[in-house]
């Protein structure tokens, strides 16, 4: 799977291309909180190119705008990052750095990415955006997408979204996202569910990280355990987390 294929897959206008490289200052200047991220940046990253402005002039779909973010455009970019590199902070860099809603296609020669976050605007600092929450990606991975791939790339495709508004656009591409999770635990690919139904997976999804987690730490600690009567209670509380887990999967 490449780059490539994802971006062929959105199926944007050729009215969108900008094709533009982006320089690693504007997102040093405008992304790196730290001196450290400063160098991850220069040190991390090979180029990043803007390659698509989604905006009413270019796909016709309606700007968006209320008390917390005004969405005027989607930017559409490519990161190439170098051997080594921390990929997930070097994205959610990208990602703080751009004041538009940002849909990035990253990765190296082995691997592909996709991610999206929110964004509002900042309680402090005025005419300044945030991210909204945690960045959503998905990584290829070849065992576990397989069989969903296809169904995955054909709903990505831009007029498969909602087009009332750009931020609907953008929520949908998160939806398709959390479609993919779901399906790694579910064995179905199912697009199309929006509003509280996505949320909940969403919800659901985190959960069973969390509960995953929880699992691996109390197998450990029953696995050290020397006393008897520890090892009963550990082995219960393990038994009562993965039927959480059991429960949180079933919601899918």
């Amino acid at each position: 799977m490449t780059a490539s294929t994802v971006i062929e897959a959105l199926a944007l206008p050729r009215e969108a291309y900008v094709d533009q490289r982006v320089p690693k200052t504007l997102l040093v200047e405008n992304g790196a909180p730290t001196a450290g991220d400063k160098r991850q940046i220069n040190e991390g990253i090979e180029e990043v190119r803007w390659l698509a402005a989604l905006k009413p002039t270019t796909i016709g779909v309606p700007t968006y705008c209320d008390v917390t973010r005004e969405y005027l455009e989607i930017a559409v970019l490519r990161l190439v990052l170098r051997p080594k590199a921390r990929g997930n902070r070097l994205v959610e860099l990208v990602h703080r750095a751009i004041p538009y809603p940002v849909l990035l296609i990253s990765g190296d020669d082995g691997t592909v990415s996709l991610s999206a976050v929110h964004k509002r605007w900042a309680q402090n600092e005025a005419g300044k955006t945030v991210l909204d929450g945690e960045v959503i990606a998905v990584e290829w991975n070849e065992s576990a997408d397989a069989r969903h791939w296809p169904a995955f790339l054909d709903a990505l495709a831009l007029l498969r979204q909602p087009r009332t508004t750009l931020h609907a656009l953008y929520q949908g591409w998160i939806d398709t996202m959390t479609a993919l999770h779901t399906a790694r635990l579910t064995g179905t690919f199912v697009a199309g569910r929006t509003g509280e139904h996505a949320a909940q997976c969403r919800a659901d999804l985190r959960e069973i990280a969390r509960l995953d987690a929880e699992i691996v730490r109390l197998r450990a600690a029953a696995g050290r355990e020397k006393q008897i009567p520890r090892q009963v209670e550990l082995n219960l509380e393990l038994k009562r987390v993965e039927a959480a887990r059991n429960a949180a999967r079933a919601r899918l």
